[in-house]
Formats: C-alpha cells, sequence, structure tokens
C-alpha cells in the first residue's frame, strides 16, 4: 500500500470537486453522463447529495487519513452509478452506439477509483470485502478497464464524422484523428490483456485521452454549463486510465506483466 499523493490521484480528486461544486452551484446532476429521470421523487435533493459525495470523496482523496474512506465511498457511489444509471441503459438499448460508449466512459472512471480502493484498503475491506481489495480488487478493475476501452473506440470508429466534429479546426485529417484514437484505445486493451508493454499502453491510452479533453474541450469552457461538465467528465475518464497505468509504476515500460501481481 503505499499512500503518497501522486499527480494521477491529485488530477482524480480535482476533478471529482470540481463535479461537487458544479452540482451544487446547478442543483443538478452531471447532464447525459449522470443523468436521473426527470420524474424521480426528490430529485433535487438527490441530486445535491451526488454533488456533495462527490465534492467530500473528492477533497478525502487527498489526505492520508480518509484515502481509505474516501476510495471506498467513492468506488461505491461510482458502482452504483454505472449499475443504476449506465448498464439498464446499454440492456435496453444495445444497438445503440450511445449506450456502449455511455457505459465505457463511466466505466473507466469506476476503474480508477477501483484501483484507488484496492490498493489502500482498511482491515475492515480486507476481512469483509477481500474480493473487491487487494490483488482480485486490482485483477476486476483491469478487466473492466479491458472491457471499457473497446466500448469508446467503437464510438470514434462508427461515428467517426460525428467526433471528428469536434476535433479543433487548425488539425489537419480531424476524421483520421476520430479514427486513430478509436484504434488506439483497442491496441492498448489487447496490450494490457497480453501484458505486452501494459505500463506504456496505459500511460499512452492516458495521455490520449487527456490531450483529447484539452483539446477539444477546454476550449468551449467559456460556453457554459454543459461544455464545462464534459470537460470534467472527460478529465475523469483520462484520470481513471492514468490510475490504471499508476498500477504498473514497478514494471519497466517496455517490460512485461501479468494482469494479476503484488500491489
Amino acid at each position: 500500500m503505499d499512500q503518497t499523493l501522486r499527480p494521477a490521484r491529485a488530477l482524480f480528486a480535482a476533478v471529482m470537486i470540481g463535479l461537487g461544486i458544479t452540482g451544487l452551484v446547478n442543483g443538478d446532476v452531471a447532464l447525459v453522463w449522470q443523468q436521473l429521470p426527470k420524474g424521480l421523487p426528490g430529485y433535487t435533493a438527490l441530486a445535491y447529495l451526488c454533488a456533495s459525495i462527490e465534492l467530500l470523496t473528492g477533497l478525502g482523496l487527498l489526505f492520508k487519513a480518509t484515502l481509505t474512506l474516501a476510495s471506498r465511498a467513492l468506488f461505491l457511489f461510482l458502482l452504483l452509478w454505472v449499475l443504476l444509471l449506465k448498464l439498464p441503459a446499454w440492456f435496453l438499448a444495445p444497438g445503440t452506439i450511445e449506450s456502449w460508449g455511455g457505459f465505457g466512459e463511466i466505466g473507466i472512471i469506476l476503474t480508477g477509483s477501483w484501483c484507488l480502493y484496492a490498493m489502500n484498503p482498511g482491515p475492515w475491506d480486507r476481512q469483509r470485502l477481500g474480493f473487491l481489495v487487494g490483488e482480485k480488487g486490482l485483477l476486476a478493475a483491469r478487466l473492466l478497464f479491458i472491457v471499457c476501452l473497446p466500448m469508446i473506440g467503437i464510438v470514434h470508429l462508427l461515428e467517426g464524422a460525428a467526433v471528428a466534429s469536434f476535433v479543433p479546426d487548425y488539425l489537419p485529417f480531424r476524421l483520421g484523428w476520430a479514427y486513430f484514437t478509436g484504434s488506439a484505445s483497442f491496441v492498448a486493451a489487447a496490450a494490457i490483456l497480453c501484458g505486452f508493454w501494459p505500463r506504456l499502453a496505459a500511460t499512452l491510452e492516458a495521455l490520449m485521452l487527456g490531450f483529447i479533453t484539452v483539446l477539444c474541450w477546454a476550449p468551449l469552457l467559456s460556453t457554459g454549463r454543459t461544455a464545462c461538465t464534459a470537460f470534467l467528465i472527460s478529465a475523469a475518464i483520462s484520470g481513471g486510465a492514468w490510475l490504471v497505468a499508476e498500477t504498473y509504476r514497478d514494471t519497466a515500460w517496455l517490460g512485461r506483466s501479468k494482469l494479476l501481481r503484488s500491489v
């Protein structure tokens, strides 16, 4: 267990704090990425609750004394987010590409929080939730990451024109960038699954997602809430991938490593 505040955890914490502040200011959830049924009883109260959880867990990730509690709470919160808001949409519309991308995006954020939780469990977690933490938890998190990467990659490949519309005008071959980033997610998933340069693969994936955040969404921040929320969600996705890469920090950049290894 290493509780050093590394850049990946700091970024992930900052994004959660940002989502929490945005939710509290707007009194709403993170738009289509965290969509709740509008007719749901207590909608506003639930939106404030979600925002408060994001803010408090984000703050908790910054300190050693609260890291275990915050990572546990954030993992459970994001797990419910996926199970209640994203998984049903995928089952109801498995042929809709948006349902694949939506699950993949939030799934990668969940993966990042799971890696944090798996590597920073408390005694209670080891005794009662051993299948979620330690080596078993880390294996499950990495497998989820491998599943989610192609889910976002396929959106770039099948909806290339739509994705290309978000690529800045000053970049050439905008459609090519959409196809390249989609293909790169498939390659990264395959490399991690096979244990072939997994640290490099996960890190490059995180960097690619980070560049997408900065190049595509940062310039639009001044346009309002939608772009701001998209920027934070995109940053959370890149942060989740970065946290997965951090689990391979003891592996050489061009080294091989099994999915399951000591943490």
